[in-house]
């Protein structure tokens, strides 16, 4: 930081590098090089390479190195643009959050939530939302698994359901999901006249939900069978076992009507019939949240546990 002294004598600081460099910084590591860095950024190559070198002027360090004909970021160069993405997040959240003060009620309310939680649940809650921010537009992001925490991590939501809380993130608890194993009642593991095995189950299809995670970093509960089929949704993986062609670890509130139809039936297991899976409500940035933010959040609260639990 430079300091100055103001004609009244107050000292003031002055940042050394703008938030304009930085930018440059992180598109020309991130495109690979300087001309694709000016096509990310829609500037000039000249323009990109005068901001870097301005950035090592007022630094005094090198952030790339040659290799060939290519740049290369110094280690140096590498520390910064941790730093430098962490810093401009920091500003687009700051700008954001600015933006949302100057309006008394948001137009839009984003909510990922993760389809542990039937939607037809998350549509009655916003339907009693629609009550009291009939003007207010929703968008809702149907979530599996790690794909609910990237869209808090990267900003895409104003509130997130999900089984698990990013860690910088306060979530509250929500509901209780109770799974088990289900099967069509032809099915051959009932009617092996005994509690199935793991043993059991790796000889015959396990119907599995896809992580919708930008990288699928997770999954749930046992996944050893030998033949597995892989769908999006719940809905599909019950179809698949209404069918005869698999069995799958579900939600209760998707089969407890089949379940009392005899159309569908809990697999006899002898240990782990039952998973039990705790579901939050969290804020991707409470301080700043809006009424209609703040009011869905208490609709979901309320409703879901009478709804889910």
């Amino acid at each position: 930081m430079m300091q100055d002294q103001t004609p009244t004598g107050l000292v003031t600081t002055e940042n050394k590098v703008t938030l304009e460099q930085w930018r440059a910084l992180l598109a020309v590591i991130d495109a690979g090089g300087y001309a694709k860095a000016a096509e990310l950024l829609n500037k000039s190559q000249s323009a990109v390479s005068y901001a870097i070198s301005q950035l090592e002027l007022a630094l005094g360090v090198k952030v790339f190195q040659l290799q060939g004909r290519k740049a290369v970021a110094s280690p140096a160069g590498e520390l910064l643009y941790r730093r430098a993405k962490q810093l401009l997040e920091q500003a687009e959240r700051l700008e954001k959050s600015a933006s949302c003060l100057s309006v008394q009620v948001e137009p839009l309310v984003k909510i990922a939530a993760d389809i542990i939680i039937p939607p037809a649940r998350v549509l009655q809650c916003l339907a009693v939302f629609a009550e009291d921010f009939p003007d207010t537009r929703v968008e809702v992001f149907e979530s599996v698994l790690s794909g609910t925490e990237d869209a808090l991590l990267q900003r895409q939501v104003d509130l997130a359901i999900g089984g698990r809380v990013p860690t910088g993130f306060m979530g509250e608890k929500l509901v209780t999901v109770t799974m088990r194993g289900v099967s069509s009642p032809d099915h051959p593991l009932q009617h092996l006249g005994r509690p199935i095995t793991y043993e059991d189950m790796r000889q015959h299809r396990q119907i599995i939900v896809r992580d919708s995670g930008q990288y699928r970093r997770r999954s749930e509960g046992w996944q050893e069978a030998d033949q597995r089929w892989t769908v999006s949704h719940i809905k599909t993986s019950l179809d698949a076992i209404r069918l005869g062609l698999g069995y799958a670890w579900l939600p209760d509130a998707y089969t407890q009507d089949d379940i009392a139809a005899g159309k569908l039936k809990y697999l006899p297991v002898d240990l782990g019939a039952v998973r039990e899976v705790t579901t939050y409500l969290t804020f991707a940035d409470r301080d700043f949240a809006g009424p209609a933010t703040r009011r869905l959040a208490e609709i979901l609260k309320t409703h879901l546990p009478k709804m889910c639990g």
